[in-house]
C-alpha cells in the first residue's frame, strides 16, 4: 500500500517537461517492482505501457511494439521443440543413457548427471531440465539410501586400510535421520547441487539456453543494429569453452566439498572396486530406460528436428565461409527466428503415427493406450501451451520497453556522462566491476529483471569510456546467471532445495564456491579466446555511430 501511495504522489513531483526525470521515474517504479516482486514480474514489465505514454516518453503504439521482437518468435519455435522432445520423453531416453555410461560410482555419477543436465539446459529452459532430471535423481539417490544400512560394511572392505578419512565418514547418522550414514547424505548433497549447477552451465551455452541470453540478444542488436556480430554461431563459440572448463571446475569442487578429496575411490570404473550397492543403483537406472521400451517414431523424428534447427543455426552465417541466407537475393530476411518457427511449425503439421504402420507408443511407454486420432500431431497446441513462459515474454518486452524509453529520452546518455571518472580505470576492471555487482544483485532479485536494469547503464558506461561494449555486456549477461547461493536466486535452486536433502548452509558455501568460479572464468573468456572472435581490442564503428547517434 505504501508503494502505491508514493507511486501516486511522485509522478507529481517529477512531471516536468525534462525527457530523462520521466524516464528515469518510470525506470525506477519498475526496477522496485522487479525487485521486491510485490507484484508478479510479468505485471511489473507492463508499467512502461502505461507511464510512457502518460509521460510523453514513448506513444502507445511506440511501447506496443516493443514487445513483440525477433526473440518472442525465436522462443516460440524453441518451445514448440521442447515440447515435442519432453511429450515423447526424448530428454528422458537422453539422460538414461548418459547416466548409464557414467556408472554408479558416486564421482563418476555426479559427473554423469552433470554433463546429461548440461546437455539438456542448452535446450530447455532451466527450469524444465531441473524438473525433470531431479526424479531420475531421487529415483538413484532411495535406492543408494535403502540398501545402504545393509551395505555398510561392505562399503568398508573396498577401502584402503590407510584411508581413515573415508572410515570417519561411514559412521551412521542419528537414529532419526532418514540417511543410513553420514557418506550417505553427503552424496545426496553433491548430487542435488549438481544438478541445478549444471542446468545453470548449460543455459550458457545457446543464445536461446536462458532468458537472460535471449534478453541480452534482443537490447544489444536494437541498440547497436549494425553491429551484426552476435547470432548462435557465435555466442556458441565463445560460451561453450566456458562451460565446459565450469563443468569440470564446479564438479571437482563439489567433490572436494562433499565427497573428500579420494577421486580414485569415488571415480573408478572397474568392476571389481564397486559395491553392491553401486551395482544395484546401476540396475536401477538400467530398468528405468528399459521400461522406455525401443526407441519410438515420434523420439526419431523429434531427434531429428533438433539436429536440423541446430545445424540451420550455425550455417545461417558462419562468418568464416558464406551461410545459406547467401542463397537469397534479398540480404538480411532471414534469422534464427525465422528456422525456430518454421521447423516448430512443422511439428503441428507432422503425424505422429509413422505412415502405414499402427499408432505409435504413448510417451509413458504403455503400448496398451492409442492415440484414438490416427493423423494427431507431434505435437498439440496445448501441448505448447503448457511450456509456453508468457510471462517471460512480457518480462522480456517491458525490458525492450525500457531500453527503448532511456535511448529516446537521452536518459542513457546522462547517465554515461555521470560515469565519466571512470575513465581512467582499465577495460578489464570495469567488467570486473560489472560481473561482481550483478552476480551479487542477482542473489536476491530475479535474473531477468537485474540484467535488464543494468544492460542500458553498462551500455552507455562502455560508450562513454570508449570501450567495445560486448566487452562489459557478455560478462555481465553470464554472470546474472550465477545467482545460486539461494533458494530464492532462481527457480532451479528452489526445485532442489524442496527435496530435502541441501540446507541453505549447503547452498551458500558451495553457490559461492561456483560463483566465484564462474566470474573468474568469465573474465578468462573475455579477455582471451573473445578478444579474436570479437575484436574487443578496438571501439567499434557500429558503437560509435551509435553513440555520436546518443548525443545529437
Amino acid at each position: 500500500v505504501k508503494v502505491f501511495f508514493v507511486i501516486c504522489r511522485t509522478p507529481v513531483r517529477l512531471a516536468v517537461p525534462i525527457g530523462e526525470a520521466c524516464c528515469a521515474y518510470v525506470l525506477i517504479v519498475t526496477a522496485v517492482y522487479w525487485v521486491s516482486e510485490a507484484v508478479p514480474l510479468g505485471a511489473a514489465a507492463l508499467v512502461p505501457a502505461f507511464l510512457y505514454p502518460l509521460f510523453g516518453v514513448l506513444k502507445s503504439s511506440e511501447v506496443a511494439a516493443e514487445y513483440c521482437k525477433d526473440t518472442t518468435l525465436l522462443l516460440m519455435g524453441v518451445i514448440c521443440l521442447a515440447a515435442s522432445i519432453e511429450k515423447w520423453n526424448l530428454h528422458k531416453r537422453i539422460a538414461l543413457r548418459m547416466v548409464m555410461i557414467a556408472g554408479a560410482k558416486p564421482g563418476m555419477l555426479v559427473l554423469g548427471f552433470m554433463c546429461c543436465t548440461v546437455f539438456l539446459s542448452m535446450w530447455l529452459s532451466n527450469t524444465s531440465t531441473t524438473a525433470m532430471v531431479m526424479p531420475i535423481a531421487e529415483a538413484v539417490l532411495q535406492q543408494l539410501i535403502s540398501t545402504g544400512v545393509a551395505d555398510t560394511q561392505e562399503d568398508s572392505e573396498t577401502v584402503e586400510a590407510t584411508e581413515d578419512d573415508c572410515l570417519s565418514g561411514m559412521e551412521k547418522e542419528s537414529k532419526d535421520s532418514r540417511y543410513p550414514t553420514k557418506r550417505d547424505h553427503m552424496i545426496c548433497k553433491c548430487l542435488s547441487l549438481s544438478i541445478t549447477y549444471a542446468a545453470t552451465i548449460g543455459g550458457l551455452i545457446t543464445i536461446t539456453g536462458t532468458s537472460t541470453n535471449l534478453i541480452f540478444a534482443e537490447q544489444f542488436n536494437n541498440r547497436y543494429p549494425d553491429a551484426k556480430v552476435i547470432n548462435f554461431g557465435t555466442w556458441f563459440i565463445f560460451s561453450f569453452p566456458i562451460a565446459i572448463i565450469m563443468l569440470l571446475l564446479t564438479w571437482v569442487w563439489l567433490h572436494f566439498l562433499f565427497l573428500g578429496c579420494n577421486f580414485r575411490e569415488t571415480c573408478s570404473l572397474s568392476k571389481k572396486r564397486k559395491t553392491r550397492r553401486e551395482m544395484l543403483s546401476e540396475r536401477k537406472i538400467h530398468d528405468e530406460y528399459i521400461k522406455l521400451g525401443p526407441i519410438s517414431y515420434p523420439e526419431v523424428v523429434t531427434g531429428v528436428f533438433f539436429i536440423l534447427m541446430t545445424l540451420l543455426w550455425f550455417t545461417r552465417e558462419p562468418g568464416f565461409v558464406p551461410g545459406w541466407t547467401s542463397l537469397f537475393e534479398k540480404k538480411g530476411y532471414r534469422t534464427d527466428a525465422t528456422v525456430s518457427v518454421l521447423l516448430g511449425f512443422l511439428l503441428f503439421l507432422i503425424p505422429a503415427r509413422r505412415p502405414f504402420s499402427r499408432a505409435p507408443r504413448t510417451p509413458a511407454g504403455d503400448s496398451a493406450e492409442r492415440d484414438p486420432d490416427p493423423m494427431a500431431p507431434m505435437i498439440t497446441w496445448k501441448d505448447f501451451q503448457n511450456l509456453m513462459p508468457w510471462e517471460i515474454v512480457i518480462l522480456v518486452g517491458g525490458g525492450y520497453a525500457l531500453a527503448a524509453g532511456c535511448k529516446v529520452s537521452g536518459l542513457s546518455v546522462w547517465i554515461g556522462r555521470q560515469l565519466e571518472p571512470m575513465s581512467g580505470l582499465p577495460p578489464w576492471m570495469v567488467t570486473l566491476l560489472a560481473c561482481l555487482l550483478v552476480s551479487a544483485v542477482t542473489e536476491f532479485a530475479s535474473n531477468p529483471a537485474t540484467l535488464t536494469v543494468f544492460l542500458p547503464i553498462l551500455s552507455a558506461l562502455s560508450e562513454t569510456l570508449q570501450i567495445n561494449p560486448l566487452h562489459t555486456l557478455i560478462p555481465a549477461t553470464m554472470c546474472v546467471s550465477f545467482g545460486v547461493m539461494l533458494p530464492v536466486g532462481n527457480p532451479p535452486n528452489a526445485i532442489v532445495f524442496s527435496y530435502g536433502h541441501v540446507q541453505i548452509s549447503d547452498m551458500v558455501k558451495a553457490g559461492f564456491g561456483v560463483n566465484l568460479i564462474g566470474v573468474l572464468v568469465v573474465m578468462l573468456a573475455i579477455m582471451t579466446w573473445g578478444v579474436p572472435l570479437f575484436n574487443l581490442t578496438e571501439f567499434p564503428d557500429w558503437a560509435i555511430a551509435r553513440n555520436v547517434t546518443g548525443s545529437l
